[in-house]
């Protein structure tokens, strides 16, 4: 065998032209992106079949309107309305007719926002998606057009108002033409919640300027997608103004459910399974189910205690608290957060669900099942946005027609600086005010520790129930001795003094009914607990649901107009 050639250098096929040696190779156009957030390269088509949802990060990428009327309704339910509604130049603003031809034949829309109305889960509603990619999603005066007869519509129509926002604000070729449309859209909310119409707002990345300012904050439910910028002025321009980096976060829809503002952060792929639960809950009639559990009061009967023992009871360690009584006893719980002021309190937990059939609203002070939660939930003691967001809820009930069922459970309003400096008094005052006027039912059960006005504050109700080891008073029994005696080791002598016992407050006409317990009440023998309030709130409900309005607030007068 030769070996003349066993070493000399090959000659190899090129595959390309001999200059693009060193470049990058390239992927054709169109397979992949780039995500804005984790900045990974990503596959478009595993975007497209994940919500247009980074598969790396879970960043939410924005969609076009009619992408995103398509993953939120019914296929083929969809009927526009108002589609040829398009743009007014009050200004006569130079370029400004030519950039509106621009943009609607890159989006192949008339105007920024879509309005119709269609189903979602066989729910009937009104709806409108703003889309950012036209003046990104700027309010001019089709926009204001647009929404206002979106409500109009709902409204001779009688259907809820789902708008999924997202906007950069007013747009600016169209001058105070533009910053009107923020109070037209603002007065046709008004006049369809007036009616009792249902809205509900989805705040989606960006969503911004006179658009916040006006209709996106102003659902009866505002829901979030995670990680949406929200706010009135810019991060830029609050940066100039004051001279200062923005901290991480501000602004952003996590910050906002933080602060009281919206009542969700809601993913993208849930969010239409969220939307037709909340629009079942409110479009349903209000029908109970009046077939009782079986009767277990005598398996709980009344024991006999000494009232100090019912104090310590009554504060228990491993006592079911209040969001494991909404657990046991509702279906479809949705929870609310928020006063939309300053914060929300984990120390009130509140919303809507379902009781055999009917629509309610629960609140519940709660304590935490655990060291972390109690922490978390400040023992229980409710701050003023606690009330406030509690309020709140009741007033959306009243809106609705729907019964509110409060579970009280606290050592008392919390009693601190940020609490005085927040108003911690007028928010329980004002609770006392409205809630005696509520022209739905209310009914109240004390769980466990009643104390004093941050008790009372959930219990101005048609009807006060107890659970037989709870306790109600002007104040704790260590306080009230410490007060009258200077020593609050008398507790105990304080606690037989106070008469702050279920059977106590019943003979004295406080409250109205005592719930029997197992001698250790625990989340394991909670179930002849749970099957007599079961009975009592079927039985309260039946008994106030068709009842006059102005007769149930008669009724709630005269109760306490005799103590």
């Amino acid at each position: 065998m030769s070996l003349k050639n066993a070493f000399k250098k090959s000659s190899y096929v090129s595959l390309g032209d001999e200059n693009d040696i060193n470049k990058t190779p390239e992927v054709p156009e169109g397979i992949m992106k780039k995500c804005n957030y984790c900045k990974s390269a990503i596959f478009t088509e595993d975007v497209k079949n994940n919500y247009n949802i980074c598969p790396k990060c879970g960043g939410h990428f924005r969609i076009h309107a009619r992408t995103r009327i398509e993953m939120l309704t019914d296929i083929d339910s969809f009927e526009e309305w108002d589609k040829d509604i398009s743009y007014k130049n009050p200004l006569e603003y130079s370029g400004y007719e030519d950039k509106i031809k621009v943009m609607q034949e890159k989006t192949k829309l008339t105007e920024a926002v879509v309005t119709g109305k269609a189903k979602i889960n066989g729910e009937d509603t009104a709806i409108g998606v703003m889309d950012s990619r036209f003046i990104m999603a700027s309010m001019g005066w089709a926009v204001g057009e647009k929404i206002t007869r979106l409500f109009e519509k709902a409204l001779e129509e009688k259907l809820p108002v789902i708008l999924v926002c997202a906007s950069g604000g007013a747009r600016m070729q169209e001058g105070i033409t533009s910053l009107m449309q923020m109070a037209k859209t603002s007065a046709a909310i008004k006049r369809f919640s007036d009616n009792g119409g249902l809205y509900i707002s989805l705040l989606t990345n960006p969503t911004t300027g006179g658009v916040t300012a006006s209709f996106a904050m102003l659902g009866d439910i505002i829901l979030a997608e995670p990680d949406a910028l929200i706010g009135f002025a810019g991060p830029r321009v609050i940066e100039q103004t004051i001279g200062q980096k923005l901290p991480k976060g501000f602004q952003k829809s996590e910050f906002l459910l933080e602060h009281g503002f919206i009542d969700r952060i809601v993913k993208r792929k849930e969010m239409k399974q969220v939307l037709s639960d909340l629009l079942k809950v409110h479009g349903c009639e209000r029908n109970i189910c009046t077939e009782v559990c079986e009767d277990n009061e005598h398996i709980c009967e009344l024991k006999s205690m000494n009232p100090w023992s019912r104090v310590e009871k009554s504060r228990a360690k491993d006592r079911p608290v209040g969001t494991f009584y909404i657990e046991s006893l509702f279906d479809k719980f949705i929870e609310m957060h928020g006063d939309r002021y300053f914060g929300d309190d984990p120390a009130i937990v509140g919303g809507v669900a379902m009781f055999h059939g009917c629509p309610v609203t629960v609140i519940a002070e709660e304590k935490g099942s655990t060291t972390k939660d109690n922490i978390k939930r400040n023992f229980g003691m409710p701050s003023p946005e606690g009330y406030r967001k509690a309020l709140r809820l009741m007033k959306q009930a009243e809106k609705f027609k729907r019964p509110v069922i409060c579970f009280v459970d606290t050592p008392g309003a919390f009693c601190g600086l940020e609490a005085e400096e927040r108003g911690q008094g007028e928010a329980i005052a004002s609770n006392l005010y409205e809630m005696s006027g509520l022209k739905v039912p209310v009914v109240s059960i004390v769980i466990g520790e009643g104390g004093s006005g941050g008790a009372l504050a959930m219990a101005v109700a048609d009807e006060v129930w107890m659970l037989e080891n709870s306790i109600y008073s002007i104040l704790s029994p260590e306080g009230f001795a410490s007060i009258l005696w200077k020593d609050s080791k008398r507790a105990k002598e304080a606690a037989e003094l106070m008469r702050l016992t279920a059977a106590d407050l019943k003979a004295a006409g406080i409250i109205e009914d005592i719930i029997p317990e197992p001698e250790h009440l625990t989340t394991e023998t909670f179930s002849c607990v749970k099957n007599l309030l079961d009975n009592k709130l079927k039985k309260f409900i039946t008994t106030y649901i068709y009842m006059d309005a102005d007769e149930i607030v008669q009724r709630r007068y005269d109760r306490f107009r005799v103590m």
